[in-house]
């Protein structure tokens, strides 16, 4: 619970606002995430992981009073971590199997809001459409991000999370950590890249007008105290039911939201996301501890 009241005299328009940080901290199965790291008992083999990446973008971040009304936390535009109302949250830090990646992290989302009473928080896994098929050559960071784009029609990867495993080998250069087509072949590691998918387009380089399958997902933690608690993204139970050892034939290493992706079922419902002819399950991604 985060209290936030005014002081005496009259208040001035920066004294109407309190500043708020959000913290995020990345774990599988419950362990810190760390680059280079190994991580047992993951998926439906038990498997042991060792993670090469991890990032997502959230959104649309709103606090929440104990009747469920909701205020928009206006972001602290440092066009490094955040812009508009995007942020990008990174935990891999460059170093061992992340080194396609970035040195400096992030690890919250910061901003203000103006003085209340909130009890819990609401936000987007994903980026909202308009700034979705943005061109990220000239587009502010982290919009920037080309490690998190796909293509003019697909978007952003709201979600990145690349991994070796038992079963698979680690990608070298791109590979996993980018595959971002239907390709096939043997799965050089397993990934999990969430996006928005079938999106109507003129051309590959023409941003479209919709998406059907826009996967993002609303996240609400009514029970959050911001003063003391840390949103947790928990990679380990997404990966729950999925195979991690092994990728269907003829599709992207692990789950990249494509559509006929037999990798895809068990990922998706839990991160709450319906797939095909599969219902949605509860998102399992997030927690408050």
């Amino acid at each position: 619970m985060l209290g936030l009241g005014c002081g005496l005299g009259l208040p001035t328009a920066h004294a109407q606002q309190q500043p708020v940080e959000i913290k995020f901290t990345a774990q599988v199965n419950g362990q810190p995430f760390s680059c280079g790291q190994s991580y047992k008992d993951i998926g439906s083999t038990k498997s042991t992981i060792t993670p090469s990446d991890f990032r997502f973008f959230v959104s649309e971040v709103e606090l929440l009073d104990a009747q469920g009304r909701a205020t928009a936390l206006t972001l602290t535009q440092d066009k490094t971590w955040q812009v508009e109302n995007v942020a990008l949250l990174d935990f891999e830090n460059a170093t061992g199997p992340c080194r396609n990646g970035t040195v400096p992290t992030n690890t919250s989302v910061r901003g203000t809001v103006p003085p209340g009473k909130y009890t819990g928080v609401r936000f987007t896994l994903g980026v909202p459409f308009k700034l979705n098929h943005v061109d990220p050559t000239t587009a502010p960071a982290p919009l920037s991000s080309t490690a998190m784009f796909w293509t003019w029609q697909g978007g952003y990867k709201f979600l990145k999370v690349d991994m070796a495993s038992a079963g698979t080998t680690a990608a070298h250069g791109h590979g996993a950590a980018h595959g971002a087509g239907h390709g096939g072949g043997a799965a050089s590691g397993f990934s999990v890249h969430l996006g928005s998918t079938m999106c109507a387009s003129p051309s590959k380089t023409a941003a479209p007008t919709a998406c059907a399958n826009p996967n993002r997902l609303t996240v609400s933690l009514p029970q959050f105290d911001l003063s003391k608690q840390t949103i947790v993204a928990d990679i380990g139970a997404v990966l729950a039911g999925a195979n991690v050892d092994v990728n269907t034939p003829g599709t992207s290493p692990g789950c990249m939201s494509f559509l006929k992706d037999a990798d895809c079922p068990p990922i998706m419902a839990a991160l709450g996301l319906p797939y095909e002819n599969h219902a949605a399950g509860l998102q399992r991604f997030f927690s408050a501890k």
